[in-house]
């Protein structure tokens, strides 16, 4: 993820912090009183959110060492200001893995909940009092009990979302048990934004608006997937474009650009792709050197090129990963296509006519 730190590693799985984590921690301190001498009160606000999101990777790494046992691996676990991500390297295919994969996340926090709940031998506030009114210990059992309920609501991303569509996929198809709890996430996330606005709780109006999206974007990658399953990259991959030589002039790939659609360019040297000059880039670089210098004045991130026959699927994963909205594609070391987010877009409409000519053709 992008601006995200590496702080170290845990069972082998790399840890990071995004830059705005920081910036809470920092907004913490501040409104807790550190610019106005409160420097004790703080100390102990900014203590607690280290301890909660101490919480948090212990969930997250529930999650991991949960999808490890089904031969999944993870990619990191990164912290963000709403709370925390483990980026599996798939989801488990049979849903009853998927059960026991969301559930091990919640199962780090009953672990700590009750084991706080031990040391401090029980509340001696009001509960929800003791979030913000209780000592250190007494507010972070009350925050991990939150975090139970909160993560078990039947809206994507949160674990009961997933443990909701697995269950559904038990009876039907995952893809339609996807769009049944996606829509159900989402009715969720619209009720949490009226209560927000009702109340004036603009947090409450942010994590609704994040659950809307999210629930959306796992119905889309769902979709995505299943359209392409078992499809090689050559599917996809565009065959008529144009190419620039790393020694070509930016004025030429000017002429592409305003010539057709194509956005992004293979930059080749010698016949092997080095990479591709996207449309960012390049005016990006015409900005600073003009349009006459060579492409090699434009640092080009490191690309390899795909196989043909990989699966799209893994490329399409890898692209949303990288965030590359165009990937060369090469066989035996020569360049064969270009695999563009776009032409797989235009892929998944023509299937999605196809799907629906047949079953209008059926009835």
């Amino acid at each position: 993820m992008r601006w995200s730190y590496r702080i170290g590693r845990i069972a082998g799985i790399p840890v990071q912090i995004h830059v705005t984590f920081l910036l809470l921690v920092v907004w913490i301190a501040i409104s807790r009183g550190l610019l106005d001498g409160r420097l004790a009160a703080a100390l102990t606000a900014v203590a607690l959110l280290l301890l909660i999101f101490t919480c948090v990777v212990l969930h997250e790494l529930g999650h991991a060492l949960a999808a490890r046992r089904f031969g999944i691996s993870t990619r990191d676990i990164t912290l963000l200001p709403i709370g925390g991500i483990a980026r599996l390297e798939r989801m488990p295919e049979q849903p009853s893995q998927e059960v026991a994969v969301a559930l091990a996340g919640p199962a780090v926090n009953v672990v700590i909940a009750a084991v706080l709940w031990i040391v401090s031998r029980g509340l001696n506030h009001p509960f929800l009092d003791a979030v913000t009114h209780g000592n250190l210990l007494e507010s972070l059992l009350a925050v991990n009990v939150l975090m139970i309920l909160f993560n078990m609501i039947p809206a994507f991303p949160m674990d009961g979302g997933r443990v909701l569509r697995a269950l559904i996929a038990m009876r039907l198809p995952y893809e339609r048990a996807t769009r049944i709890a996606s829509g159900i996430g989402q009715f969720v996330a619209l009720v949490f934004g009226a209560a927000g606005l009702f109340n004036g709780n603009m947090m409450l109006v942010l994590i609704a608006l994040f659950v809307f999206i999210a629930a959306g974007e796992e119905r889309t990658i769902v979709q995505t997937r299943v359209s392409i399953q078992g499809l090689p990259v050559r599917a996809a991959m565009v065959t008529e474009f144009h190419q620039l030589d790393v020694n070509a002039p930016l004025s030429l790939a000017v002429e592409y650009l305003m010539a057709g659609s194509q956005q992004d360019f293979p930059v080749m040297q010698d016949g092997t792709p080095l990479g591709v000059l996207t449309r960012d880039q390049l005016l990006a670089a015409i900005a600073r050197h003009g349009a006459s210098v060579p492409v090699s004045q434009v640092v080009l991130r490191p690309m390899s090129p795909l196989d043909p026959d990989a699966p799209l699927e893994a490329a399409l994963a890898r692209m949303r990963e990288t965030g590359q909205a165009a990937v060369p594609v090469a066989e035996s070391g020569r360049l064969v296509g270009l695999l563009t987010s776009d032409n797989v877009g235009d892929l998944l409409l023509v299937r999605q006519a196809l799907r629906r000519y047949m079953s209008n053709a059926a009835t």
